[in-house]
């Protein structure tokens, strides 16, 4: 087996290095940023009147305003003039920032992908308009508005190109319209959302991007390697001739109301008086400068968010789930000095949060940030309530980032959490610190290095430990390459963070060709066949754990977006302890086995569209094939319908040799009115927990970031010697005036 392993991993590193010698020839290359005095430019032209946001652009001052349209392919073509013409124009008055454009197509209306109206859609889901605007010019900071054919709302906040704040909600307001020639989005973005310095005069870096998901192809105003993103600013033009009013008092309110029934394993009416809880809160946003702001929430409610998803866990350690609630999304890329799913120092979800995922309920909370194209600055505090057995618990976390050069920074951070006692329950108060350095540094527009070194401090258990981490990252247009090293102590903790696993020591490496021969069927863009590696030791006594390489000889990426991937994992792991994947207990020792994988995703952006994964082969002293299926249908962008599906069939497994089955199946429906007006339902089973739960949730935005909510909720859960059974019905406004 070590024979062959070896042999297998250097045939297949040779032919990716002469595959990528032949490639080189028809490669194109990473093009260096243009000087300041050759960038591109765009004029605003200035109105006086505020302007009817409908996506049709046919007052007359649109047709005044100057036209631009050269764009440039960055995929699949990159450096070629688009194949589709896309016309932008922009205005602005003292309120406000317009930006019109018109999205020709070919074949009108039937040639436009949007398969629904979720709100911060996929970025390769369907055809696509957006504006990235660089405020400051400092090529690090910017912030962007997309929208699809039918006004579906995309925005988020970017740093560095590298780091995204995909869950930031902008107040701004965007309208479209679809025609026989393409389609027409008109923007209306507000000043003060913006942010922006000081100045009567001012020049932004902005640039504009399309997708036409028809062909796949995406162009951009101002040209971008195919390697980075529309986000990579110093790639950006120049929008001049604004003079946008001086940034003045910039306060957001956003009061809500709740109401709700709820009935836990028993029979009573699920609104009879006892069961119905009524309270109220909000949130504040108060933007101190264009760079500063204070955001405070006051008796929390997250009843609006997303459930979890359910998994099968096959590995031995914990599973990440992410945040999902919208007052810890925000910003949240700040706080997540030396973040990757393994060690995160400070996660939000430790807050409102217990290990089940129930909530607790918030007090209240505070956020200050500060971003410059100097230095980051940010701190939180949050107040928990005691409730039941978890006694009352207060968050602190202190940020700071100095950015220094095109695009390097080093940061640091301190996070507290003090837990406080329960006397008539014999718990004693806890406190854990952590502190966190990290930077990160791009030698090259190629290159990029990030680390992280990490310590904590228990008090009531006397314990303290260390975590670090190294990547390193080379990204071209024809190649990546990593190479990561991640260490983790056994009595490091952080109860205001997430630790996946402890006592481990990491080494990771490897790569793939982005291969576009002139030989290859047009169907198809590009191959990237390649390797990955990782052995992880103990690091108390540098004891041998698990290794495992991953081989996809087989990765072909189509024009029209879907995959197909070809994948052999050989693995080694040596069990310490006993291991009960599937509720089936594995004994201690080494085992040598190999995985195979085939998965291909078809197009997403089409009617009909799905993904399947059949893997099979050994799985530690038995064998196990898993079964994964995605099935989605949109035969109009308003309606939405997909099931998941996963299927575990271990045989021989485990000290007992036993056969085990699990199934996960998790169907969705969307239905949508418009972008604004929207009623989601999600059922989720999983046969290994016999989890169950209902999650029913209508929606109406009635005006930008203020909605109606109306949720059904019901939770089934089986334990080994009870039946948990929860319903709930919820109905929350929220009203947002911003002054």
């Amino acid at each position: 087996m070590k024979n062959f392993k070896t042999i297998l991993l250097n045939v297949i590193s040779f032919l990716i290095f002469k595959l990528g010698i032949f490639s080189s020839v028809y490669a194109q290359k990473i093009f260096e940023p243009p000087p300041q005095d050759q960038k591109k430019i765009i004029k605003a032209t200035q109105i006086t009147a505020n302007l009817k946001i409908d996506g049709v652009l046919n007052e007359s001052v649109w047709a005044k305003a100057k036209k631009y349209q050269a764009f440039t392919q960055v995929e699949p073509n990159q450096g070629q003039v688009s194949d589709f013409i896309t016309e932008v124009k922009v205005l602005y008055n003292d309120q406000y920032l317009y930006i019109g454009a018109f999205c020709k197509d070919s074949l009108g209306k039937k040639g436009l992908r949007v398969p629904n109206l979720r709100r911060d859609f996929d970025w390769g889901s369907g055809d696509l308009f957006g504006v990235v605007i660089d405020a400051f010019r400092d090529e690090r900071n910017a912030i962007s508005f997309q929208t699809n054919p039918y006004g579906a709302r995309r925005d988020m906040q970017v740093f560095d190109s590298n780091i995204f704040d995909t869950d930031w909600d902008g107040f701004w307001k965007v309208r479209t319209s679809r025609t026989d020639e393409g389609w027409i989005a008109e923007m209306r973005i507000p000043w003060a959302t913006i942010r922006y310095p000081k100045g009567d005069h001012q020049e932004w870096g902005i640039n504009f991007v399309r997708r036409a998901r028809r062909v796949n192809e995406i162009s951009s105003w101002a040209a971008y390697p195919r390697a980075f993103n529309p986000y990579r600013m110093s790639y950006a033009g120049i929008l001049k001739g604004i003079k946008p009013p001086p940034p003045s008092t910039n306060i957001r309110v956003q009061p809500y109301v709740f109401a709700s029934a709820n009935r836990n394993n028993d029979s009573t009416n699920l609104f009879a008086s006892d069961n119905l809880f009524t309270k109220m809160g909000g949130e504040v946003k108060w933007a101190i400068t264009p760079n500063t702001v204070l955001d405070f929430t006051v008796n929390t409610d997250f009843a609006q968010t997303d459930v979890d998803r359910q998994v099968v866990n096959l590995t031995r350690f914990s599973v990440f789930l992410p945040e999902r609630r919208q007052f810890f999304l925000e910003n949240a890329s700040l706080f997540a000095a030396g973040s990757n799913d393994h060690v995160q120092p400070f996660f939000s979800r430790t807050i409102g949060l217990d290990n089940q995922g129930n909530p607790i309920p918030i007090d209240a909370g505070l956020r200050l940030t500060h971003r410059s194209s100097k230095r980051s600055m940010g701190a939180l505090m949050v107040r928990q309530r005691g409730l039941g057995d978890s006694p009352a618990a207060n968050f602190g976390v202190l940020r700071y980032v100095q950015n220094f050069g095109k695009q390097n920074r080093l940061g640091g951070m301190v996070t507290a959490r003090y837990d406080e006692a329960l006397e008539h329950q014999g718990i004693q108060d806890r406190y854990n610190f952590t502190g966190t350095i990290d930077g990160f540094f791009r030698f090259n527009r190629p290159l990029s290095w990030q680390f992280y070194v990490s310590g904590s401090e228990t008090k009531d258990q006397n314990s303290n430990g260390w975590a670090g981490y190294s990547s390193l990252r080379y990204r071209s247009n024809q190649w990546y390459f990593y190479y990561d090293y991640q260490f983790i102590e056994k009595n490091y903790e952080s109860t205001a963070g997430f630790v996946r696993r402890r006592n481990y020591m990491a080494n990771s490496g490897g790569g793939y060709a982005i291969l576009r021969p002139s030989w290859k069927p047009k169907f198809i863009r590009s191959y990237e066949p390649g390797v990955f590696a990782t052995v992880i030791h103990r690091n108390e006594d540098r004891q041998f754990l698990e290794s495992s390489v991953t081989f996809f000889p087989i990765w072909i990426l189509f024009q029209d977006g879907s995959r197909l991937v070809g994948e052999i994992e050989p693995t080694r792991q040596n069990l310490l302890n006993t291991f009960s994947p599937l509720l089936v207990d594995i004994a201690q020792g080494e085992y040598d086995y190999t995985r195979y994988r085939l998965t291909y995703s078809s197009d997403i952006s089409k009617k009909l569209s799905f993904y399947l994964q059949y893997e099979t082969g050994n799985f530690f002293d038995g064998q196990l094939d898993t079964y994964q299926a995605r099935l989605t249908t949109a035969p109009i962008p308003h309606t939405y319908f997909s099931v998941n599906y996963q299927y575990n069939n271990a045989r021989q497994l485990g000290t007992e040799k036993e056969s085990k089955e699990a199934h996960l199946i998790a169907p969705e429906l969307r239905l949508a009115l418009n972008a604004r007006v929207q009623l989601n339902a999600f059922y989720q089973y999983n046969s290994l927990s016999k989890f169950a739960n209902w999650n029913i949730r209508f929606s109406w935005e009635f005006q930008p970031l203020s909605f109606i909510y109306l949720v059904f909720n019901d939770t089934q859960n089986e334990g080994l010697t009870s039946v948990q059974h929860a319903q709930q019905v919820i109905g929350k406004v929220t009203y947002l005036k911003q002054f």
